[in-house]
């Protein structure tokens, strides 16, 4: 079955990115960071097309010359999702993963993990991945999104803040000035932003209207939630480090190198 599930994964690329314009052309190890990142996914087995979406000739042309396959979107998309979506349109393929464009060293297994869950429940329209959150500066820090779900896997919310909240061992240590508790809760996971769709669930997604929720967080998966839909969530052991900074870049380079 799964043979017959393999997904189309779409890599949305641009280049004016906010904190670090031009990263997806970014050298490291002699290579652009986007081409990094496609090789990664090339190894993924359920993965059966990859497709780089981008409004930068720029990002395409360089695509092209590592043999990859680009195609050119509208640049006045306002997500990744959106981007993905116009990309998807033209697909006739049931599933497709969104991998971002700045995971460099993002793991096969991974994204292989994302497809079957699709592949294994026929009803399910999206799927994200989480990791074991160890230390409390990442437990507190608004950088890191967190992920809590119910007992069967399916997301209850993302937050930038610390959920859930563990008032017998936290108490009121804000109030009081106090230091980072030393305890983390077993509930509690980093949401890692890889995500699969089925095609038809990726179109309605993109055409539904903000939510409040995803708003205040400025988080975009929140919308899925808001408007009742699933999102099932697998644990991995594996991490990848995003590149939003040129120190992001620094370390990367040192890992790949």
């Amino acid at each position: 079955m799964l043979n017959a599930m393999q997904a189309v994964a779409i890599i949305p690329a641009r280049y004016a990115s906010s904190r670090f314009p031009g990263k997806a052309l970014a050298d490291i190890a002699g290579k652009p960071m986007i081409q990094h990142t496609y090789e990664r996914v090339q190894q993924a087995t359920l993965v059966s097309r990859i497709l780089v979406a981008t409004d930068d000739d720029r990002i395409a042309q360089a695509v092209e010359r590592f043999g990859g396959d680009a195609v050119m979107t509208s640049p006045d998309h306002p997500t990744g999702t959106d981007r993905l979506a116009e990309v998807a349109a033209t697909l006739a393929d049931e599933l497709i993963v969104n991998v971002q464009g700045d995971e460099p060293m993002i793991h096969p297994e991974m994204i292989d993990t994302v497809v079957r869950l699709l592949a294994d429940e026929p009803a399910l329209p999206m799927s994200t991945l989480r990791t074991r959150i160890e230390t409390p500066d990442d437990m507190f820090n608004p950088a890191i999104t967190k992920v809590v779900t119910d007992l069967r896997g399916y997301a209850l919310y993302f937050s930038k803040g610390p959920i859930p909240y563990c008032r017998n061992e936290w108490g009121d240590f804000v109030r009081r000035g106090a230091g980072l508790p030393d305890f983390i809760p077993p509930q509690v996971a980093c949401h890692v932003g890889l995500y699969a769709y089925r095609r038809d669930f990726l179109l309605r997604y993109a055409d539904l209207p903000p939510t409040p929720l995803e708003q205040l967080e400025q988080l975009e998966q929140l919308r899925v939630l808001e408007h009742g839909y699933r999102i099932k969530v697998a644990d991995t052991v594996h991490t990848s480090i995003g590149v939003d900074t040129p120190e992001d870049l620094e370390r990367a380079r040192r890992l790949l190198t």
